[in-house]
Order: C-alpha cells, then sequence, then structure tokens
C-alpha cells in the first residue's frame, strides 16, 4: 500500500500490528506528563489515567528512561528496577482490564539532561561533544544552560545498548504489549542520527549508513530480546526541536529504514509536519505497520486524520493532546461529540487536577 491508494480501511477498523491485535487505528501519542517521583515510579492514580484513555487502538506511554542515567527531566518515569517495574506492572493490569493495547517509550536523553537529575559518577553523554543551545531543567526545576556532553566511547555505546534491551525486558515481564524506541525530538538516539549532533568519524558517524548504526544496533538488541513484532520506532526527520539541525539529512533516515527492514518492527511512527517525498519514500520502503503523528495538522480532528488511513498514507495515526482532555475520544469521534478542551496549566504540574479528572462524554453510556 503506498501514498495516493484509496483503501476501504478507516481509523475505527481493526489492524494487526506486529504481534498485536489493535481495536482501530487511532494511537495515543507519548506525552510527558511529570507524574513520576524522584525515584522514577509513577504514582497509583497513573493506572487510572492510562485505563481511562483505553479506547485508543495503542497506547504509547510517555518517555521513560532504560538507565538511571538516561533521565532528562524531573518526574520523567524509569524502567530500570523492581520498584519501577511494580507501577508500570498495575498500569498494564488496568489497561488490559479495560480492553486497552500499551507499548513503553524508551527515552534516552542524551546530551538534553542536567548532572543533578543522574547518579553521582554518571555523565550527561552525547554522540559529540556538542552541547544543545537550550535550557535544561535541573532537579529543582530550575532551568539552566545545557552543559558540555561527554562524547560517547564504544564500550558507553554497547552499555546503552543493554540498558534498553533490559528495560524492554522489564516492559514485557511488567505485562506491557511492547516498547516504542524513542528516535525523535532530540534526544539521543536522534542525536546520532542528526549530522548537526553527530561528528563522530567511527563506525558510528560520518556516512548515512554509520550514523543510523546505533539505533539499528539498539533496535536489533531489543528485538533479540522480546522479539520484534513488540517494537515500534519513532523518527522526526528534519525536526529542530532540543536544537536539532537534521533539515537535508533525509539519506539516513533511508538508510535506517533499510537497516530496521529486515527485523520487520511492528510499526514506524513518524513525525510529519508537511507531505513530503520523504514520508512518501519512507512509506513505500517500510516492510509492516506505518504511523504518522498528526501534531502539526491543526487540532487533529476526525477530518485531518481518516484521510491518512483511506487515502493508504498511513495505516496508523497518533494523536497527543486532544487525549489528555478528551479520555474517550475514539468513542466521541465515532458518536460525533464535541471534544473538551485541555488545560495546559495542569500538563506537567503533577498531581492530579488535569490527569484523572476530566470526564467523559457520556457517562454511563454505551459509546462503543
Amino acid at each position: 500500500m503506498t501514498d495516493g491508494v484509496v483503501t476501504t480501511n478507516t481509523v475505527f477498523d481493526p489492524v494487526r500490528v506486529g504481534a498485536v491485535e489493535l481495536a482501530n487505528r487511532v494511537v495515543m501519542a507519548p506525552m510527558t506528563r511529570n507524574r513520576a517521583n524522584a525515584a522514577g515510579v509513577l504514582p497509583d492514580s497513573a493506572a487510572t489515567y492510562y485505563a481511562q484513555r483505553a479506547s485508543a487502538g495503542l497506547i504509547v506511554t510517555e518517555g521513560t528512561q532504560p538507565s538511571a542515567a538516561a533521565k532528562g527531566y524531573p518526574g520523567t518515569p524509569g524502567i530500570h528496577d523492581d520498584v519501577q517495574e511494580q507501577a508500570w506492572r498495575k498500569i498494564a493490569d488496568a489497561v488490559h482490564a479495560a480492553g486497552g493495547r500499551i507499548f513503553c517509550q524508551l527515552m534516552h536523553t542524551g546530551r538534553i539532561g542536567h548532572p543533578s537529575l543522574i547518579p553521582e559518577g554518571a555523565r550527561i553523554v552525547a554522540p559529540s561533544a556538542i552541547p544543545a543551545q537550550v535550557e535544561v531543567a535541573r532537579a529543582d526545576g530550575v532551568m539552566v544552560p545545557a552543559v558540555l556532553p561527554e562524547s560517547l566511547t564504544a564500550q558507553g555505546i554497547a552499555g546503552i545498548v543493554r540498558d534498553f534491551a533490559e528495560a524492554a525486558v522489564r516492559a514485557r515481564r511488567a505485562g506491557l504489549d511492547g516498547v516504542e524506541l524513542h528516535a525523535a525530538n532530540g534526544y539521543l538516539l536522534h542525536q546520532f542520527l542528526s549530522p548537526g549532533t553527530n561528528r563522530r568519524r567511527d563506525e558510528y558517524g560520518g556516512s548515512a549508513q554509520r550514523r543510523a548504526r546505533f539505533v539499528v544496533e539498539v533496535a536489533e538488541a531489543v528485538a533479540a530480546e522480546i522479539g520484534a513484532g513488540r517494537m515500534g520506532i519513532r523518527i522526526s526527520p528534519g525536526g529542530q526541536f532540543n536544537d536539532m539541525q537534521d533539515k537535508g539529512n533525509e539519506d539516513t533516515y533511508l538508510a535506517l529504514a533499510d537497516g530496521l527492514a529486515a527485523l520487520r518492527p511492528a510499526y514506524l511512527h513518524t513525525l510529519r509536519r508537511r507531505s513530503s517525498p520523504l514520508h512518501r519514500e519512507l512509506r513505500n520502503r517500510w516492510p509492516t505497520a506505518y504511523m504518522l503523528n498528526t501534531g502539526y495538522l491543526g487540532a487533529s480532528e476526525l477530518a485531518d486524520v481518516s484521510p491518512l488511513i483511506t487515502s493508504g498514507a498511513a495505516d496508523l495515526v497518533s494523536v497527543g493532546r486532544l487525549f489528555i482532555s478528551n479520555p474517550d475520544l475514539v468513542r466521541r469521534w465515532r458518536h460525533g461529540v464535541p471534544r473538551a478542551q485541555w488545560d495546559e496549566d495542569t500538563f506537567y504540574r503533577g498531581g492530579d487536577r488535569g490527569y484523572i479528572d476530566y470526564p467523559f462524554a457520556c457517562e454511563g453510556t454505551d459509546m462503543r
């Protein structure tokens, strides 16, 4: 199926993605909510939050650090110790009881972090020693200029690959349906993909194939542990968030797609700012489910989303902020119910207000 080919599928049709059957093609996009404690453990209310949104075909969780040294923001959760794993088990159980499916997004922030957030003796790392021209949060929440990161050694790279694989094992052991590798938005995997942040001249830089190598190795290690059918990858070609200079880097993304194709991951999740030849080529080359994020399509309403499926441009669409204020978004779309507006002041502030208190459109009414 290629871009521009009309299909009979709609956003409400079921689809098999890798090893997982989804009830519809609407995906709740990963969104940081900063509700975890200092130990990276999510509160019990997180199980309620995710279960409320289980009518999405798939939920992709907030970015979750695969190691203590991978943390880049206060309030983000981890999945690298037993207590964190038990919190995720509560979430997985709640989502499954509500009929949903959930993948955990694994995120190492790389140079977008601060030493106060990671263990003593750990370092802020990146492909190359190039600081981001942005402010980052300290553990106390104060914003300060990003520090100069250390260029990763081969040994350091191998260790991070193991961290991702071990975190994926924990995710499956906790009952989550799979994981998404976060290779977008200026974080570590994206930093390896971009020539603006990757100035290496070893096997991990200097050409499109070498820039893609680290992400491919992470994917291979994760697939070896949990199966490629339970792993997705998120990318943001041309993205500039977090001081990325990724324009004109199409060859790296094509090399990445080719390098991952043999694994046959569950899906490729692409942030789409506009229709472009690269998106069409990625769609044509990718061997499994192709997901587009609709964050740049106005309000991401159904009229924007539906043509992506019916035209064959994508198999899945992911939607972010509308799921914050509309836990039953898919049902609202299906029944033509107006959408509620979110309260942006509560996105990252912690607590249950603006987290689990948004109402369903028709409490007690069957809106399946």
